[in-house]
């Protein structure tokens, strides 16, 4: 599949046009430290660079650190650099942000000849980078560093590779996909497989097919067959959309519409394209069927809810990504060849259209988060006066429910203090759904900050006596009269814990 064109492409790799692209994506979709699940990854690279931070309840978020590079290379960053860890994050988001459009760019050169499918492809990627894929929980890309935003990249350029059967850089990119989100590589590994299968349908019809069903094989133990019981049922059935049937007609539309449009440009004769575009369009299909097959059948009895965690559904970040690549490059190839504007005409709308939506999913907070001592948030100015005024030690109280407070915008309060916390029943309760034995922990102490924000000064005594290693609380409203705050500021008070009872 490789040809001369391809190499002459590669070797006039349009790196400022890509540039510019990456500064318009972080113009569009923003910026934010510390948000969603980067109160799972950020804590864990901040307390491999200062390891006397969060001394308490770690567990929540080294279940997941353990298993990624993730951390490690942002604390490495930030000691070489001689930068913050917030610094470290966002040189990193800009870097994988640059390196997604690449790898967008690099599959897109694979697929189609021409400049005007390509560059229309990558507008229109670049407009709706931070759309969902379906409704699987994940965006295409973050507007927030995780380890996904490693992994996103080197899946597409490890299929690129693949693709033009450049095996040995393909099995690189996959071994870097994996030390960084060993979840999202299986998706990459299994394409491979039906890639591959793909080719043997058409070259050799009679051969068997080697398509894995699913990555059952590689998933770690613990996996059985009975349902979920107690505290960690709670967990899991709280992240509805790991169950089919729970799916909305439109969100059913999301799965099958691209894989039916995907169909379609498969069997047609689309002008300007090379042979890795019909064998992407074919392979997808089989790769969106046997993912949706494969969830409905974990759903199909309450026996198999211990393997709902796997996600098979996962696939379509992947697939709708890739979708959007194939259908705008040839919307371009069509539409834009004697019309030079109408690429910018498609990107125009979309990203505006995305650029509002996401000043709507945070409109407390300022588009792009700079790394700064003072923000616009409320909640972030609190978490930012606890990091440079508490004990690095400390432990907090915070109400387990502080996630959907309004002003909070999903500002992590680990991620942002760099202070250890009790459980929070949104993001802790997202860790596990993936991690079964922490769900009795995470039930009795999202269980006793729940309300917090309303509590009596015996409330909090009490809070004090059943987990006296918490010394501090932010109160988002008044606090009860005798408590010691000596930060008060927008509606929101850092407050010393009453003192336990010496009898």
């Amino acid at each position: 599949m490789r040809s001369d064109r391809t190499i002459e492409a590669r070797e006039r790799f349009p790196f400022l046009p890509i540039l510019a692209l990456t500064f318009a994506a972080l113009l569009i979709g923003g910026y934010h430290l510390g948000v969603e699940d980067a109160e799972i990854y950020l804590p864990a690279a901040t307390k491999l660079l200062h390891p006397n931070l969060y001394p308490y309840a770690g567990e929540f978020f080294l279940s997941h650190g353990h298993l990624s590079l993730f951390g490690a290379v942002l604390a490495a960053t930030a000691k070489l650099a001689h930068i913050s860890i917030d610094w470290s994050v966002f040189a990193w988001f800009f870097a994988t942000l640059f390196g997604t459009l690449t790898a967008c760019w690099l599959f897109v050169t694979a697929c189609f000849t021409s400049p005007h499918a390509r560059w229309t492809a990558m507008l229109v990627a670049t407009a709706v980078l931070t759309m969902p894929a379906a409704n699987t929980g994940l965006l295409l890309v973050d507007p927030y560093l995780t380890a996904r935003s490693f992994s996103t990249p080197l899946a597409m350029l490890s299929l690129t590779a693949f693709l033009e059967r450049r095996y040995a850089y393909a099995a690189v990119a996959v071994l870097l996909t994996s030390l960084f989100h060993p979840q999202m590589v299986l998706y990459v590994i299994f394409l491979w497989a039906v890639i591959w299968a793909s080719e043997r349908v058409r070259t050799r019809v009679g051969e068997p097919l080697p398509i894995p069903v699913s990555g059952f094989a590689l998933i770690p133990g613990g996996f059985h067959l009975s349902p979920a019981r107690g505290n960690y049922r709670e967990a899991l059935f709280s992240r509805d959309y790991f169950f089919l049937y729970n799916w909305t007609w439109y969100h059913w539309l999301g799965l099958l519409a691209p894989l039916g449009i995907l169909a379609w440009l498969w069997r047609s004769d689309i002008r300007g394209t090379r042979p890795a575009f019909r064998l992407v369009c074919l392979a997808l299909i089989p790769f969106g069927l046997i993912s949706i097959a494969s969830a409905a059948f974990i759903c199909s009895s309450p026996e198999f809810e211990m393997f709902v965690r796997v996600q098979p559904l996962r696939s379509f970040h992947l697939i709708t990504l890739l979708f959007i690549l194939l259908l705008a490059g040839v919307a371009g190839e069509y539409l834009a060849k004697d019309r030079k504007w109408l690429p910018f005409l498609l990107f125009l709308p979309l990203a505006i259209g995305m650029f509002i939506a996401a000043r709507n999913t945070y409109p407390h907070s300022a588009h792009i988060e700079v790394p700064s001592n003072t923000s616009r948030n409320p909640w972030v100015n609190a978490l930012l006066w606890i990091r440079g005024n508490t004990p690095g030690d400390a432990v907090f109280a915070v109400d387990s429910r502080y996630f959907k407070d309004a002003p909070v915008d999903v500002h992590g309060f680990r991620s942002i203090s760099q202070r250890s916390a009790l459980a929070d029943y949104y993001k802790d309760g997202g860790v596990v759904s993936l991690f079964p034995d922490l769900a009795d922990e995470w039930k009795h102490m999202s269980d006793a900050t729940y309300g917090l924000n309303h509590f009596s000064r015996a409330q909090f005594q009490s809070l004090r006596e059943q987990y006296p290693e918490v010394s501090w609380t932010v109160i988002h409203g008044s606090a009860p009269a005798g408590m010691d705050c000596p930060y008060r500021q927008d509606s929101f008070q850092v407050c010393r814990m009453p003192a336990l009872n010496r009898n």
